[in-house]
């Protein structure tokens, strides 16, 4: 009786869905264990009604990265709503499909085809089904988060742990084919002489990374990564689904001025409606006619439609540069507040993506603590924000305000003067796989 609305949902999700939802990011178990709201009703800009029409400001994960114009943003929902009387489905191809590829190559001049999917994780696995079908040398090596599929899972065959340092810890790998182990060699970020290595002893034909996520780029790492690739003739991915459109207009390796044989975008490209695109070099996007990479959804029009117009307002009103802004004053203030209170915090992460870490062996359960002191105060919020244009200054106040009480408990906590697991209302930090 005490669970609110959504939570009594998870329960029943639980009982018909295998691990209770889709997306791994959503278990609310992750954020606050039978507190957290898990489901909405609607939502709009910042905004997000539960289900007994409590509304909560999103200063987290705006749709896991989607929303960077925020939710329900009516030019784009207005072209989906005038579209839905004319289909969103035939036997029939779809022109938006083609305007939108042209518009990709438009913005990448580097890349010549494009290839759509509906999910950040079936966009790299085509990605890598390209590239395996172009190159001579089918491993890969990596460097990032990249999905759910087989070919990614399979480098933790041969040692568990091979992920840890790519976003997730503990992934559990039952029911990847064992035949796949030492196909797939991780490396870490700005590392170049473990990339090297890997390159001269595990006969790799593709690199594939995140631009960057935690970390920027030094002693000119990317552009050394695609000096190795020419030299080797191995084919360069860049994964840009997370960072595509919060640093710049098309991806964060315009910036440094490298460009990939296969770059994949996704999550913000549609602002929350369902659209990857993989771009490629036309010779190596040409492979893909000697495999079968085909699926029926793909050919929806609403994705296309609404990365269109996605595109369109993101261009026409500089979000990425929004974005940006407003994640470097969060950055600043999270230094200012821990620094108020003499905690030491790490922060890290694109401007339009900040996130920090505790310096502390409680890091975790301080996490769950700012999300449970949050949520009380109609806020969901944790360590990391995916910013959005309608994250705005008076909302951000309050959060500040509000985070600089918590930091207040949290060093108290730190120096002995107080019990984390006594200020948790369920006593206990949260356990399992979680994200960093």
């Amino acid at each position: 009786m005490k669970l609110n609305l959504g939570q009594k949902y998870w329960k029943r999700a639980n009982d018909v869905i295998p691990g209770g939802t889709m997306l791994f990011s959503k278990n609310p178990d992750l954020h606050l264990p039978k507190l957290w709201p898990a489901y909405f009703s609607k939502a709009k800009g910042i905004n997000i009604w539960d289900l007994e029409n409590k509304i909560y400001k999103d200063i987290f994960l705006m749709g896991i990265g989607t929303n960077t114009l925020g939710y329900s943003y009516y030019p784009i929902d207005n072209k989906i709503k005038k579209s839905l009387s004319k289909s969103n489905m035939s036997s029939l191809n779809s022109i938006e499909e083609i305007l939108l590829a042209e518009k990709l190559v438009d913005m990448h001049k580097w890349a010549e085809k494009v290839r759509f999917t509906r999910s950040g994780g079936e966009a790299n696995a085509v990605a890598v089904r390209i590239a395996r079908a172009y190159s001579k040398k089918p491993n890969i090596a990596i460097c990032g988060y990249h999905g759910w599929h087989d070919w990614y899972l399979s480098t933790n065959l041969s040692n568990k742990k091979n992920l840890d340092n790519h976003l997730l810890k503990n992934l559990p790998i039952k029911g990847v084919p064992k035949n796949l182990k030492n196909t797939v060699f991780p490396f870490e970020y700005n590392n170049y002489k473990q990339l090297k290595k890997l390159v001269e002893e595990k006969n790799i034909g593709i690199i594939k990374m995140e631009v960057e996520r935690n970390d920027i780029p030094i002693n000119n790492f990317l552009k050394k990564v695609r000096e190795l690739c020419n030299k080797k003739n191995i084919i360069l991915i860049f994964d840009e689904c997370t960072s595509g459109f919060r640093s710049s207009f098309g991806g964060l390796h315009l910036n440094y001025k490298v460009n990939p044989d296969i770059l994949i975008l996704g999550k913000a490209l549609g602002n929350g409606y369902a659209i990857n695109a993989i771009l490629g070099k036309r010779d190596i996007m040409n492979a893909s006619d000697k495999t079968f990479i085909s699926s029926t959804f793909w050919t929806e029009r609403i994705g296309s439609i609404a990365a269109l117009e996605t595109l369109n307002q993101m261009e026409k009103i500089k979000s990425w540069k929004l974005i940006s802004n407003i994640g470097k004053s969060i950055k600043k203030n999270w230094i200012k507040i821990s620094k108020n209170h003499g905690l030491k915090i790490k922060v890290q992460g694109l401007d339009a993506l900040p996130n920090f870490i505790f310096n502390s062996e409680n890091h975790n359960a301080y996490k769950s603590y700012i999300s449970q002191e949050m949520v009380k105060r109609g806020i969901l919020a944790s360590n990391t924000v995916y910013t959005c244009i309608s994250h705005d200054d008076k909302e951000l106040r309050n959060y500040y305000d509000i985070l600089n009480n918590i930091f207040k408990d949290i060093k108290k906590c730190e120096d002995g003067k107080e019990t984390i697991s006594k200020l948790l209302i369920e006593g206990e930090s949260l356990k399992g796989m979680r994200s960093k």
